[in-house]
């Protein structure tokens, strides 16, 4: 979500002090009505890596969202032949006539494995796992596996955090008092209040889509 523009504190984007005069890439360049797919991060942080390397230096790549990292680090093909936006529009339709739920149901039928790992409200992943089996005729996860027989362009050195449960969730607690005194809610307020609707991909971070629910009235404070 740090790729999008005027999303700054829900997604916790480094400031330029924090950066420390490191170039970041992939971050505050799109504005939150577009969508980005994996396939595009992909596509771009190729390019990107390919560009730092030749310049002798090595490139980091950091956050929270294991399916872009995976893609990219095991070097898992997209392309156009898996697509058709007849079936898409008609799987978007479904969600709106009977429920996001529901159609995370149908997913669960077809690739059990995706759904345990796509919320159901994201609508958008749920609606391209589907999509890709109805094209296809292979699970997304069957196409995820197989693209992991390849060899990577790239020998990754892969570093993790692990925390004790209990820091962590005091952490986390923490971490959402910390951005809601830093002005969250008004950061959010404002995208609302511009027209942006909470199942757009960009309002699908944690802290957004909740926060659309209060001022819809669905949920308090």
């Amino acid at each position: 979500m740090q790729i999008y523009k005027d999303m700054n504190i829900g997604t916790a984007k480094p400031d330029e002090e924090e950066k420390q005069g490191i170039p970041h890439h992939l971050m505050d360049f799109l504005n939150p009505e577009c969508e980005y797919s994996v396939a595009d991060f992909v596509s771009d942080a190729n390019k990107i890596i390919e560009d730092i390397t030749k310049r002798g230096k090595l490139p980091i790549i950091t956050g929270g969202t294991g399916l872009y990292i995976n893609s990219l680090v095991n070097d898992i093909s997209f392309d156009d032949s898996d697509k058709d936006e007849d079936v898409r529009r008609e799987l978007e339709e479904y969600a709106k006539e009977n429920g996001s739920v529901s159609l995370w149901n149908m997913l669960k039928d077809i690739d059990p494995v995706a759904a345990e790992n796509i919320h159901p409200e994201n609508v958008k992943r749920v609606v391209r796992a589907i999509e890709f089996f109805r094209v296809s005729g292979k699970t997304i996860t069957q196409h995820n596996e197989e693209s992991k027989l390849r060899e990577s362009r790239y020998n990754p050195l892969m570093l993790a955090i692990s925390l004790d449960r209990e820091e962590l969730y005091r952490r986390i607690d923490m971490r959402v008092d910390i951005m809601m005194n830093s002005g969250l809610w008004d950061e959010v307020f404002t995208l609302y209040k511009k027209g942006f609707t909470k199942n757009m991909q960009s309002m699908q971070g944690i802290g957004y889509r909740q926060l659309f629910d209060c001022f819809r009235g669905f949920t308090t404070p």
